[in-house]
């Protein structure tokens, strides 16, 4: 970790470079930003919530080849590691952290164009990504059960009829190297367009495994196939297909006993997923507008692990899960009237929205190389919805929503331990908005939410009969927001305070049953009786020059148990799990007008507790990257250089005992990637 004197120092440098580079900035405005993952598109900037987008310029300035380059730009956004790639999700504390049974129930919404992989993720590489849209706090309307936290949603480019051709190509530390290309055009002369997409990713990681004499262990192997379809329009109507296949063999080789990065496994893990999925959206364009969305996700996960991390004959525990997630979802929508006009004027939206996720679940423990524990599981969810918003402008400069969605969830669920549960539950939600514009470009609102995410069971032998089924979390929420877009200055700014009460909070723990054992957990979820979680977010991008950009984002939460005993332990007044108390980031871009550019990156996250389960705690942890270069309207290429203080912090953290022969409890932590640096080359051919 970077000391906080290397920290202010590197502040200091980026400070006189300011002051150096201080010119006239230019009067244009800054680049329009829409989010799409909300009821109808609309600007950021005229979003009743908390939201933040990470447009194409910034993915390609900050990440190198996934979402997981990113993620720390985004205000109170946290992810829990202990996979090769972000899975489980945290929007202002809450959200899953893992998953080792098959009954997913998901707190945050994971979308690639339009298709639902929440809970599974890692399909998230950043080759001819859009944006990135992070909407924090309760998505009832919108989403309903599996954005009680929010919603994370890529958006890759559309495909338009201009011809285009593009290659890149990246090298760097840690064995690290990928190859792509992007192309696309017009599909005769109607104006359906194409858009295609294909990479292939490789990097040994970053672990040492001194047993078997390799570093490639901890590996990535990724590939890539995103294919964008968009029909010529027919009168009123057109279609959009977006098809993408992602398969991720990686390596899991990321603890040791001694928490360093040089591990001892004998029986390396694995962390793959061949990822699928295909979205049609027809739309027609008339009085008012019908949108409807079908799409289908499937994906085929394999994770095991290491369960001793260590070479003993005499202690050789290892253990798989072999997923087989399938989501299949079709929204209706209809959309009509504008509130953006005169006094009295209303616009309105209602839709119909249907899914069914299919999840087996095949979890073998093995001694020896031999199964000595297995559950084999079968999940179907089967989701019914009905939702609708009207806004109407109260005043030249005042506008009321209200927007309310009911929901309607039966499960079925079948093990090997003899386990037979159908529960059905009906559950609603939804918001209401008071908005206010003093300017053209200013904006303020007010927003009252619910949101709510459906109960559920615990599975195994060991779980006590009374403590089987829990409860379904509802969240109120109270946000207040303001937006301010000085096209003159070049300057944008929002900030938000929260305030979230959780009503039957649920709370996810975890026993070892034998200390002998590093696979002898049985996992509780429970009803706490309450939290709250409450805080502000920032964000502030401003031209300070023609050539110079300054961006910042800051997030302060406090997310705390206020009533809460697990066994002998009273967690009230305690912090939730992966939720830092503070968050912040910091940069500055300039680029010459002969396409030379520099970018400084800075990152920050507070301590934080790995678990519920006890109280061990992650150490805060600053990172910094660099990315300089040059670009042309036919080629780029920039050097960059990722973790650039050589931070060791820790992205996961268990505490268990698994060292005989007294197995003592000990905090074993996963360290995020040492020092890289690489260059990344792209070329346009047309």
């Amino acid at each position: 970790m970077v000391s906080s004197r290397a920290f202010l120092s590197l502040l200091s440098c980026v400070s006189v470079s300011l002051a150096a580079a201080a010119q006239p900035p230019d009067d244009g405005p800054l680049e329009e930003v829409v989010i799409t993952a909300s009821l109808r598109p609309v600007a950021a900037r005229e979003t009743p919530a908390s939201a933040t987008v990470l447009d194409e310029r910034t993915l390609r300035a900050v990440g190198v080849q996934h979402l997981q380059d990113v993620l720390s730009v985004v205000p109170n956004l946290n992810w829990a590691s202990g996979t090769s790639r972000p899975r489980y999700f945290q929007l202002r504390g809450i959200g899953e952290t893992d998953q080792w049974q098959g009954a997913p129930n998901n707190s945050v919404g994971f979308l690639v164009d339009g298709m639902d992989f929440s809970g599974v993720g890692m399909p998230g590489q950043l080759l001819d990504l859009a944006q990135v849209e992070a909407l924090r706090g309760p998505q009832g309307t919108t989403l309903g059960a599996n954005a009680l936290a929010g919603l994370v949603n890529l958006r890759s480019n559309a495909a338009v009829p201009e011809p285009s051709l593009r290659f890149e190509a990246t090298g760097g530390g840690l064995g690290t190297r990928a190859i792509g290309a992007v192309a696309g055009g017009a599909l005769g002369d109607d104006g359906a367009a194409w858009r295609a997409v294909a990479q292939g990713f490789r990097s040994d990681g970053s672990r040492r495994n001194v047993t078997l004499g390799r570093d490639d262990t901890n590996g990535l192997d990724e590939r890539l196939l995103r294919l964008r379809l968009a029909s010529a329009r027919h009168g009123a109507w057109r279609a959009d297909v977006a098809a993408l296949w992602s398969e991720q063999d990686n390596g899991f080789d990321a603890f040791a006993v001694d928490n360093s990065r040089t591990t001892r496994s004998d029986q390396p893990g694995r962390d793959s997923q061949r990822s699928r999925g295909l979205a049609l959206t027809i739309e027609r364009e008339g009085a008012s507008r019908f949108v409807s969305t079908s799409a289908v996700a499937d994906a085929d996960i394999v994770y095991a692990f290491d369960g001793d991390w260590g070479a003993d004959p005499d202690y050789d525990f290892t253990s798989r899960f072999l997923r087989r997630h399938r989501t299949l979802t079709q929204d209706l929508r209809l959309t009509g009237g504008d509130a953006g006009g005169e006094d009295g004027a209303i616009g309105w939206v209602v839709g119909a929205y249907a899914s069914r996720v299919d999840e087996s679940n095949d979890q073998l423990d093995l001694y020896g190389g031999s199964v000595y524990r297995a559950l084999v599981s079968d999940y179907r969810a089967r989701t019914l919805a009905a939702y609708g918003s009207v806004e109407r402008s109260l005043a030249t400069r005042w506008q009321v929503r209200l927007g309310l969605r009911a929901e309607r969830r039966a499960i079925d669920y079948t093990d090997t331990d003899g386990a037979r549960l159908d529960p059905t539950e009906t559950m609603w939600g939804g918001q209401a908005t008071l908005e206010y514009r003093p300017a053209a470009r200013t904006f303020g609102y007010l927003t009252i939410a619910r949101g709510y995410k459906g109960g559920g069971f615990n599975l195994g032998a060991a779980v006590p009969a009374g403590r089987r089924l829990y409860d379904a979390e509802g969240l109120d929420s109270l946000e207040l927001g303001w937006k301010f877009d000085d096209a003159q200055r070049g300057l944008r700014a929002d900030v938000a305070v929260f305030h979230m009460w959780r009503r039957d909070q649920q709370v996810g723990t975890s026993a070892q049953l034998d200390p002998g054992d590093p696979l002898s957990f049985v996992y509780i979820t429970d009803n706490a009786a309450r939290g709250a979680n409450y805080g502000l977010e920032a964000s502030l991008d401003w031209r300070a020059t023609e050539t110079l950009t300054v961006q910042a984002t800051a997030g302060l939460l406090r997310a705390e148990f206020t009533d809460y005993r697990s066994g002998a332990r009273d967690l009230s007044g305690r912090d939730q799990a992966h939720a830092p108390r503070g968050q912040a980031s910091f940069a500055v871009d300039w680029r010459s007008a002969r396409g030379l550019f520099l970018r400084a990156d800075l990152q920050y996250t507070d301590a934080f507790f790995f678990s519920d389960s006890h109280d061990q705690r992650a150490v805060s942890c600053t990172q910094g990257a660099l990315r300089a270069g040059r670009e042309t309207a036919r080629w780029s290429a920039s050097l960059w250089l990722r973790n650039a203080f050589d931070s060791a912090c820790a992205q996961r953290g268990f505490f268990f005992g698994n060292e005989p022969p007294d197995f003592p409890d000990k905090l074993y932590v996963q360290r995020i990637d040492p020092r890289q640096a690489g260059l990344t080359v792209s070329w346009t051919v047309r």
